[in-house]
Order: C-alpha cells, then sequence, then structure tokens
C-alpha cells in the first residue's frame, strides 16, 4: 500500500485538481513558481489532458514542464520556463488559486487577457483590455499596409517615411 501524503489524510494535489477541474472554456491556467527550477515540473501530459477536455486555451507559467513530446502531440499550447522530468510529488505544492501572481516578472490577475504564439506571451490587464485591443488593431492596419506597399516595390525608406511602421 502507497504510503504517500494522501494516505496519511492530506492531498498535496487538492488546490492543483481545483485549480484544473474550474477551468472553463477559452481560459488559461497560470502557475508561478518563482522562476525555472531544476527540481520539478509541475505541469505535464495529465494536467494537460485535463484542461484541454475543459476546452481551457493553454497554460502559462515560469516552471519547467514534463511530458512534452505528448503535449505536443495533442496540440495543447504550454509556454513554459524549461523542461525537466521530476513532478511535485514530495517536492512541491500549490499553495494559492485564483489570486494575482508574478510569472516571469510579470503580474498576472484573475480575469487579464493573456495571448501566447511562437513569438511568445502577452498579459493585457482586464481594466486596460479595450484600449490595447484598439491599439493593436490600429497597428495590424498599419502593418498590413505597409507590407501591401513594400510587396508594390515601393521602397521600405519611402513606406517608413508614410507610415511610420517598421
Amino acid at each position: 500500500m502507497p504510503t504517500d501524503a494522501s494516505t496519511l489524510g492530506h492531498n498535496p494535489y487538492e488546490l492543483e485538481m481545483d485549480l484544473i477541474d474550474s477551468l472553463r472554456p477559452g481560459e488559461v491556467a497560470v502557475l508561478a513558481c518563482d522562476g525555472p527550477t531544476e527540481l520539478i515540473a509541475p505541469w505535464g501530459e495529465l494536467l494537460s489532458t485535463a484542461a484541454r477536455a475543459r476546452k481551457a486555451a493553454g497554460c502559462v507559467m515560469d516552471g519547467l514542464v514534463r511530458d512534452v513530446t505528448r503535449i505536443r502531440a495533442m496540440r495543447f499550447p504550454v509556454f513554459h520556463g524549461g523542461i525537466g522530468p521530476l513532478d511535485t510529488k514530495n517536492r512541491a505544492e500549490m499553495v494559492a488559486k485564483d489570486t494575482t501572481v508574478t510569472v516571469a516578472g510579470v503580474s498576472i490577475s484573475p480575469g487579464d487577457w493573456i495571448l501566447g504564439d511562437v513569438d511568445g506571451v502577452v498579459v493585457i490587464p482586464a481594466d486596460r483590455s479595450e484600449e490595447v485591443f484598439r491599439a493593436a488593431l490600429e497597428k495590424i492596419v498599419a502593418e498590413d499596409t505597409t507590407r501591401a506597399e513594400l510587396e508594390a516595390g515601393d521602397s521600405l525608406r519611402a513606406v517608413f517615411a508614410r507610415h511610420g511602421v517598421l
């Protein structure tokens, strides 16, 4: 019979399970681990599977991840601070949920927008989202115009002089 903490009346995964089981479609699981550590990888294939089944959008953390081959195969986005083989069992325990945290030097609060792709992750504070999205759309239009003019053969210098976008 196993003699881990869960058999002694304490489940070290309690908050972690609450976090994953409470994810709603489109939400991102955020784990603040105080930066990459060589000791543990709190996120792996099973948490990815459970989060994906709840239609979560992904995971962002500054800790390590394990089971990378399987996570990539399931196409579940996990942005992390590195890769390592050790899970958290008897090594670490989640201590808080639904609170403001700092991940890789960035403050993230419940309700903030998190967008990530191959270029990285951006966090948009909920109270500034309208302003930020408006500015982002303006930038997209400016870049699309610049690209079209460059594709038409205009010089980079002339296009930049007209639009100030590079």
